[in-house]
């Protein structure tokens, strides 16, 4: 007689956390302003303001973007400023730095607003694999926010899981 296999991680009581889930949907943009600079690396503010006009800005509707200077030049924070003043109206986020950048200050702002009480005296595992790209900060976030109500906190998969936190 065969034994019937039978699925404990299906029957626990174990939470997936996937931070996957919790991608905001949306276009990433990196908008690089070097080309806008003289030779590359010097902002002449008068040249760099032409630029700016010039740009086509409805390009980046409902774009997340990233605002970055792929010279070693040295940017004045206005410089900065001034492209995000024609963002503003098209982009839904904007952030000086790179697309990872972006991506962490995208999830810090979801993992803040996150409501995690249905966590509350639960065992979580929070999944470790995604198609995403999810930053190495949410995690951290992540284990912060759910270890304040968790019963206990785990990373990876349920077959081969990493315990963080257990409360006694």
């Amino acid at each position: 007689m065969a034994e019937e296999i039978i699925n404990r991680v299906s029957q626990s009581k174990l939470v997936t956390f996937d931070l996957e889930d919790h991608y905001l949907p949306g276009r990433r943009v990196a908008l690089d302003i070097a080309d806008w600079l003289y030779e590359g690396i010097i902002l002449k503010e008068k040249d760099f303001r032409t630029q700016v006009e010039a740009h086509h800005w409805p390009d980046y509707q409902d774009a997340y973007v990233a605002l970055y200077c792929s010279s070693d030049a040295i940017i004045p924070g206005w410089a900065y400023m001034l492209v995000s003043t024609r963002l503003q109206p098209f982009a839904r986020k904007i952030v000086v730095g790179s697309l990872e950048d972006l991506e962490t200050s995208l999830y810090q702002g979801v993992i803040e607003s996150l409501d995690v009480s249905h966590l509350e005296g639960k065992p979580v595992i929070i999944k470790g694999c995604s198609n995403k790209p999810v930053p190495p900060n949410a995690y951290i976030w992540a284990t912060n926010k759910i270890q304040q109500v968790a019963k206990s906190v785990m990373y990876g998969e349920a077959c081969s899981s990493v315990p963080l936190v257990k409360r006694k």
